[in-house]
């Protein structure tokens, strides 16, 4: 059984002042394997952050379903959590008070809160980093606290929606290696929104191409690059060949974008 099965989702948002509606995404398959690091690839405006609110349970699928191991996804749930593009720390709380936030609103001892974000930080490469501020770090120490903090939940799956989109480049290429390296340790089921071509690949086991709007599967492709991975797999003739198909693919997409 997949952890994660998309069954023929149709998400249609409705303008209230307007009275009109427009679909989404439309007709969505996938299946997610536990433990599995699929990426999310597509023109803007396709639906990908739609796809990953919808598996979070914040989105109700106007048609279609979403099964969590075989259990509808009818709402919010402890076996999943969402990492957004924005940092979303609250300022006035330390680093560690961040990183305990959400075992806070589940009732957890301040001992156990204090020893869950020790090790979360710790994990992220923070653990010198508890009490200072957020404004205290830079963007991509920030990015770390969030993922501390969705990680400090236990969370089954995980949710990233463009996590390191607004990092300059060479900060987003040593949190993917990050990124990668934390997933190493316990191989939690990930889904990952990106624009990056490259970004997907050197992540993935698994690539889902969407199409413009409405959003559709175009394709789902299998990275069969080795891991564990380092920067190095990006000169595997292999890498290459994806990245080549990918690019065509959306390719097609954006010329029926500019064309109307």
């Amino acid at each position: 059984m997949a952890h994660v099965s998309i069954r023929d989702l149709e998400i249609t948002y409705r303008h209230p002042q307007k009275n009109t509606e427009f679909v989404a995404i439309s007709g969505v398959n996938v299946d997610v394997e536990r433990g599995e690091f699929v990426t999310i690839v597509g023109p803007s405006g396709c639906g990908k952050s739609t796809l990953l609110l919808a598996i979070d349970g914040l989105l109700k699928p106007s048609a279609g379903e979403i099964l969590i191991a075989g259990r509808p996804v009818t709402g919010p749930g402890k076996d999943r959590a969402l990492v957004f593009q924005e940092f979303a720390l609250m300022p006035w709380r330390t680093n560690e008070r961040n990183t305990w936030f959400g075992n806070e609103l589940q009732g957890e001892k301040k001992q156990t809160l204090r020893e869950i974000a020790s090790r979360f930080l710790k994990l992220v490469g923070l653990e010198k980093f508890g009490q200072h501020y957020p404004h205290q770090l830079s963007g991509g120490m920030r990015q770390r606290v969030g993922i501390a903090r969705a990680l400090a939940v236990n969370p089954d799956i995980l949710l990233m929606d463009e996590p390191f989109g607004a990092l300059d480049a060479q900060t987003r290429e040593i949190m993917q290696t990050e990124l990668l390296r934390i997933w190493e340790e316990d191989r939690k089921t990930v889904l990952f929104v990106t624009h990056g071509i490259d970004e997907a690949i050197y992540l993935a086991d698994k690539i889902v191409v969407m199409s413009a709007r409405p959003g559709r599967v175009k394709e789902i492709i299998r990275v069969d690059l080795p891991r564990p991975r380092g920067m190095k797999v990006r000169e595997l003739p292999e890498y290459g060949r994806l990245r080549s198909h990918i690019w065509r693919l959306l390719e097609e997409e954006f010329a029926m974008v500019a064309g109307g």
